[in-house]
């Protein structure tokens, strides 16, 4: 998304999100919220600007987008599959689902198939818990997965 690149667009587009929730109290994460559903990810480039806008530090801006796992620094992959680590889900199987949808896809949690099609993230409970080992999937949620399932869901096209 480069914001050199771009020209003034992005950064026109950045401070129209900025500009919608400027005066709310604690507007920093509602903008981020923003500006993910806009581009689909928040580009670092656009770090600087946000710090600008809402005189914080880069450091700060940079540190809350780092620190919740909902945010993205880069572009997610067409189908994003959020697998629950919790204990509840650990008990019925999710770190063999885990190892298993690391090796099906070849990336690890965290990572991107080279080819764009799916995202792998962790979470730490989907509320899901009676029907573990769960993931959601395109913010769909799904329970009692296993490989062959988790593959077959994916092939479907996981509708949201």
């Amino acid at each position: 998304m480069a914001v050199e690149s771009a020209g003034a667009s992005v950064a026109e587009r950045v401070r129209a999100v900025v500009e919608a929730h400027r005066d709310e109290r604690g507007a920093l994460l509602p903008i981020l919220h923003g500006i993910q559903a806009e581009f689909g990810y928040i580009d670092p480039e656009v770090v600087p600007i946000l710090a600008a806008e809402l005189n914080l530090s880069r450091a700060d801006v940079h540190g809350v987008v780092t620190f919740y796992s909902d945010f993205r620094s880069e572009p997610a992959g067409a189908a994003t599959v959020r697998l629950c680590r919790a204990e509840a889900c650990q008990s019925v199987g999710a770190e063999k689902l885990v190892a298993d949808a690391e090796q099906v896809f070849g990336v690890k949690l965290g990572q991107t198939t080279p080819d764009g099609s799916v995202t792998l993230q962790q979470v730490f409970c989907l509320g899901n818990c009676a029907l573990g080992p769960a993931a959601q999937i395109n913010g769909r949620m799904y329970g009692r997965l296993d490989r062959t399932r988790l593959v077959e869901i994916l092939a479907k096209g996981a509708e949201a």
